[in-house]
């Protein structure tokens, strides 16, 4: 889609399906349904007021207006949706720093386990500026480059999208493609081919803002269930 972007599409769409390996649980399936979008011109700040109003326009045609309610919590969905940065997350929620996460190799647990869980009741909440380091797709701050331009949308503890102002230097873009690489070198993984098209490509990329949200999950929240099993045709069980 990026690619397409770099083509001259300002603004495009696709419903899609999205596979990853060894991923299974209530709220996880290898096999998913994705929309992904994308917005020429925009930043993050602007994906996040698009993802509200497009969730808000589901709840109204699903006659929800402005609250659902999941699992016996009221969800109020009145705009405006408020926003935490993962920094103030970390001091909220977890006994250690965002940098101290980092340093330890334990920022993906800590997230997973004492910060998620907590997010998103009430309010729908948006977690943004993501270290720079688990955000390999994503615009720095032009501000502070230890961080980037990333947020995920959280509803009852539910991971539902992930998004950010769209990197579009394709040098920068080739050193941490090339950085986790290494990384998978080092643990003993099979490194990716570097996306040579898609590099070239970028050079013609505008400014933009990207979203991926997770239609399964979405639906899971309108359909008050704690199980992705529940809102699909088959499971992997089933095929």
């Amino acid at each position: 889609m990026k690619r397409l972007m770099a083509a001259g599409y300002a603004r495009i769409f696709q419903i899609c399906r999205c596979f990853r390996q060894k991923e299974r649980g209530s709220k996880h399936l290898p096999e998913m349904t994705l929309l992904e979008w994308y917005t020429a011109g925009d930043n993050y700040l602007n994906m996040m007021k698009q993802c509200e109003e497009l969730i808000r326009f589901v709840a109204g045609r699903a006659g929800c207006e402005n609250f659902l309610v999941y699992q016996g919590n009221r969800i109020d969905l009145a705009s405006p949706w408020p926003r935490m940065s993962v920094r103030d997350a970390f001091e909220k929620y977890s006994s250690v720093s965002m940098e101290t996460a980092l340093i330890q190799d334990r920022f993906d647990p800590i997230m997973a386990f004492d910060i998620e869980p907590n997010l998103g009741y009430g309010k729908p909440v948006f977690l943004y500026d993501y270290p720079a380091s688990v955000a390999a797709l994503a615009k720095l701050k032009p501000e502070n480059f230890s961080l980037a331009e990333r947020f995920e949308l959280y509803i009852s503890g539910m991971e539902l999208c992930n998004a950010f102002s769209e990197l579009t230097d394709p040098v920068e873009q080739r050193k941490r493609f090339a950085s986790e690489q290494k990384k998978r070198r080092q643990s003993g993984l099979q490194p990716y081919p570097l996306p040579e098209k898609f590099l070239e490509a970028l050079q013609y990329m505008p400014e933009a803002s990207g979203n991926a949200l997770g239609v399964d999950r979405l639906v899971m929240i309108f359909a008050d269930t704690t199980r992705i099993d529940d809102v699909v045709a088959f499971t992997p069980e089933e095929l």
